[in-house]
């Protein structure tokens, strides 16, 4: 169970510095987009510092995801990004396949800090 538990880490800290640093170079393709995300979208641009934090706060989560001793902080630091991604794919995109991406990505987010629960009760007292 160890050796899945690192491999899906891996993969999912690799899916998420691949995101942080396609905000700061834009390599990947755009999928066509809706009339209300063209909206959204034009609301972060003017937001100018948003999707930089985004993309730094993927990049650090990803990283320290990754690596066993830091993949409590890193579930917690990736949780907000994480949120958002899974409220703006159910009810903006609505792409069955980013629905079952962002679900699986949000059910090891979940398994992950279930899994350090006990690295949490130090902040809770």
């Amino acid at each position: 169970m160890k050796i899945i538990k690192t491999i899906i880490s891996l993969l999912f800290g690799l899916m998420f510095i691949n995101a942080g640093l396609n905000k700061f170079l834009n390599y990947m393709p755009m999928e066509k987009t809706t009339p209300e995300q063209m909206e959204l979208f034009g609301a972060f641009e003017k937001i100018f510092w948003l999707m930089p934090l985004v993309g730094a706060v993927e990049i650090i989560g990803g990283l320290l995801f990754i690596f066993p001793k830091t993949r409590a902080l890193g579930a917690i630091v990736i949780l907000p990004v994480m949120v958002g991604i899974v409220i703006h794919v159910f009810s903006i995109d609505k792409s069955p396949m980013g629905m079952s991406i962002a679900g699986v990505l949000f059910l090891i987010n979940l398994w992950m800090l279930i899994d350090n629960k006990e690295k949490y009760r130090a902040l809770l007292k």
